[in-house]
């Protein structure tokens, strides 16, 4: 199971982001450079990557199928990654970047906390949007019609347990909408809090979530705001970084 996890995490990076070398894959999953190779011809082989030139990797027919923005996904992480350790070093938990599409929410960026005790990386993974800060971040964008447009009854028909409780998920929303901050207390995991607010660009559209997770167990709700301060620093500055480019 761990090797389709990490063959699954390569095929998204080189999905989102178009394209990844051998020392970066394996860096990047912690494993051996000769693991990630192996891992990296097998996408090889069933066209889900192509080998350049170069001798990198990049997106091969069967993800290029899909109509993703590689480039965008790709600028974001990176305007991200260094306000994003920045963040840990400061707070000292797990810290997070999330993007939606539809009614899913994937984790584009993780960096993970030092400590022993620590909310792992979900780099790479897929979740329902409304169970993850970033998700919800990025659902309050959404008008109250627009989010019963999405989680309507038709949607769901044949998944109803799938399906959240609308009128609760749109108060939830609302209570974000008018702090800008979002908190999470174990609705994508028993046991973890997060805390998260959005990145938004040039044009102040939100872009992504951005999330500091932490085990319940160390979470202080009289911390909160200097939580958020750190939150508010860190989001302008992959603004920031983003309007550089």
């Amino acid at each position: 199971m761990t090797s389709v996890d990490h063959a699954l995490r390569l095929a998204t990076w080189l999905q989102l982001e178009g394209g990844l070398t051998v020392a970066e894959a394996a860096s990047r999953l912690g494993v051996a450079r000769s693991t990630a190779h192996r891992l990296l011809a097998m996408l090889v082989y069933r066209d889900f990557a192509v080998q350049s030139a170069d001798r990198g990797y990049r997106a091969g027919p069967v993800l290029e199928l899909a109509g993703n923005s590689p480039s965008e996904t790709s600028a974001l992480r990176a305007a991200a990654l260094g306000p994003m350790q920045d963040l840990v070093a400061l707070v000292g938990e797990t810290v997070n970047l999330t993007i939606r599409t539809g009614d899913t929410a994937r984790f584009i960026a993780s960096v993970e906390s030092p400590q022993a005790l620590r909310v792992g990386s979900r780099e790479g993974m897929v979740f329902p949007a409304h169970r993850v800060t970033g998700g919800q971040i990025l659902l309050a964008e959404l008008s109250d019609g627009e989010v019963e447009d999405l989680y309507s009854a038709d949607r769901y028909a044949g998944r109803e347990v799938e399906r959240p409780d609308v009128p609760r998920l749109l108060r939830t929303l609302a209570r974000i909408r008018s702090r800008g901050l979002a908190v999470n207390r174990g609705l994508s995991e028993k046991g973890v809090v997060a805390v998260g607010r959005a990145v938004r660009d040039s044009e102040g559209v939100a872009a992504a979530g951005l999330s500091i997770s932490m085990p319940a167990v160390r979470y202080n709700p009289e911390h909160l705001p200097g939580v958020d301060a750190a939150l508010i620093f860190a989001t302008g500055a992959v603004t920031a970084a983003l309007t550089a480019e």
